[in-house]
């Protein structure tokens, strides 16, 4: 149950508190896009990724129910390789230098005293460059504030896993911003 009153017509999670209250859901729903969404070097596929990692560790139901679906409909081989990831990145069929960056990402969200040098090291000598490190290092600290921040105001999280589908495929199409306004 929501600690505080948000509106039935209002979307679920964390769109819903986007909604709720547009002048902050506005600049936390351009940081999404910007880091998920915007060209990069890294694909959609994985840094949606990154953001369900993260969001698994911090038993974050409503996001990574959400993310491993927009991640999981980006990647050829579907939420099955998603699932691979989740239960062992290690031994998952995904590139070296993704197991890396996931390796900080578990660390950002234990600490952002926890990336060491070595995990940093790590990752470059399997081709992650520091803008890819650096994105790493700030979608997985973002998403520890998103999930705290939809879990911390008990937002209402959809028990229907065809929910989530419905969710990936408005970000999907629409970007991050429309979850502000819901359309």
């Amino acid at each position: 149950m929501p600690h505080i009153a948000i509106q039935p017509e209002m979307a679920p999670g964390t769109p819903g508190l986007f909604q709720y209250r547009p002048e902050t859901g506005r600049p936390l729903a351009e940081l999404a896009e910007t880091l998920l969404r915007n060209p990069h070097s890294m694909s959609r596929a994985d840094r949606e990724l990154i953001a369900t990692y993260v969001s698994a560790l911090n038993e974050s139901k409503f996001c990574y129910s959400t993310h491993r679906e927009v991640s999981g409909a980006q990647y050829d081989e579907g939420r099955l390789l998603v699932d691979k990831v989740m239960n062992d990145p290690d031994s998952a069929p995904i590139p070296e230098k993704l197991k890396k960056l996931l390796k900080i990402a578990g660390a950002v969200q234990r600490s952002g005293n926890a990336v060491t040098e070595e995990l940093v090291t790590d990752a470059r000598n399997a081709g992650a460059t520091d803008v890819e490190i650096h994105d790493t290092v700030l979608i997985a600290a973002a998403f520890c504030m998103f999930n705290r921040y939809c879990d911390g105001l008990g937002a209402y999280t959809p028990e229907d896993p065809e929910a989530y589908v419905g969710m990936a495929e408005m970000i999907l199409n629409g970007g991050y911003r429309m979850c502000v306004t819901g359309h």
